[in-house]
């Protein structure tokens, strides 16, 4: 009896629009940048194309920002833009798009910068150079194309 009780909000979590706007964003936006990465290069292998699909970060469009807008507009739909969940989801949503447009893209940067220089140095003092992880982060318009898909699957679970 107790086995019942337990699936019963575990089917209403998978089920809640909410939810599944969100992953729907994700999963989308992700599933466009594959394709994206795809045919921007004529040999990647399965392996890479799966990477990009569930792991990369960075490129068109932001899945950082199509699940966040995703998120607080679902939320606005079906909680209304007076609720305490909506402001939380809201701030939430702008904290993570400026995270992967800013502090990310920057670190990404530096990163990269970093393992030039590492490179040149372990070259002229013949030592073994360790790179740092280059992070993507996002350009604005990534995050816009992101933000707008995640909007737009909101409006379409609120509407079905």
């Amino acid at each position: 009896m107790s086995l019942a009780v337990r699936e019963v909000p575990l089917k209403n979590f998978f089920e809640n629009p909410i939810f599944l706007s969100t992953v729907s964003s994700w999963f989308f936006a992700q599933i466009i940048k594959a394709t994206i990465v795809l045919l921007a290069s004529r040999k990647k292998a399965p392996k890479e194309i799966l990477a990009t699909l569930f792991w990369r970060t960075g490129g068109m469009p932001s899945s950082h920002a199509a699940l966040v807008s995703s998120m607080a507009v679902s939320v606005a739909f079906r909680e209304g833009v007076g609720s305490n969940l909506f402001a939380v989801s809201f701030w939430f949503a702008l904290i993570v798009i400026r995270d992967s447009m800013g502090v990310r893209r920057s670190s990404g940067i530096q990163a990269r910068v970093l393992n030039v220089l590492g490179r040149n140095m372990a070259d002229k003092l013949d030592v073994e150079y360790h790179p740092v992880k280059e992070v993507n982060g996002h350009t604005p318009l990534q995050v816009a194309v992101g933000g707008l898909l995640g909007i737009f699957m909101a409006a379409a679970y609120a509407n079905l």
